[in-house]
């Protein structure tokens, strides 16, 4: 058997175990989160990104779960700035240009405001803009697409949580907590 951890990591975490930044760098890591020998994540989450990593002790179910060739979907809770227009969602549902390319089809869909967990620091808020959620699965995973992406639609993206990879979510998980499953 595998174990796989699931965490849920807050905002402002590195998604490794050591900071290999500037001397003397106090940011957190994974190592202050998850002491549990020979695991390794399966794919990363930006530092300014929350939500779902997946961690594992097998190198194949590594590579199934952070391979794109694979095409496991991964399902973000996007908040963005402005009221999303159902333009933009079909365009995210076909594909956004990137300056790497074009993305894959994207599923997408306005969601009303979910119950998390708060942020530290909080997201700036702004009496005069309004912002709005979104759900946005992906099924590949380019260096900060969905930002790139909610952005090239013209929404930018102020808070981003990856719930869900493949079968495995984040929901019942508290921030900064961890869960073991054998697979």
């Amino acid at each position: 058997m595998s174990r796989l951890v699931l965490f849920n990591k807050p905002f402002g975490v590195l998604p490794q175990f050591t900071d290999n930044g500037l001397a003397g760098s106090s940011r957190p890591t994974l190592s202050d989160y998850i002491n549990i020998d020979s695991v390794y994540p399966a794919g990363r989450l930006d530092m300014d990104s929350e939500g779902l990593m997946l961690l594992t002790d097998d190198g194949r179910l590594q590579a199934r779960i952070s391979d794109p060739k694979f095409k496991m979907p991964k399902r973000y809770l996007v908040q963005v700035e402005g009221i999303i227009t159902d333009a933009a969602l079909a365009e995210l549902c076909s594909g956004v240009q990137l300056k790497d390319g074009m993305t894959r089809p994207a599923e997408a869909e306005q969601i009303a405001d979910p119950d998390l967990w708060p942020r530290d620091p909080p997201v700036r808020f702004r009496k005069t803009v309004p912002d709005c959620w979104i759900s946005l699965t992906i099924r590949e995973g380019r260096n900060r697409q969905v930002r790139r992406m909610t952005a090239a639609v013209g929404f930018p993206t102020l808070r981003l949580i990856r719930w869900s990879i493949g079968d495995w979510s984040v929901d019942g998980l508290g921030q900064g907590l961890s869960r073991v499953i054998e697979v």
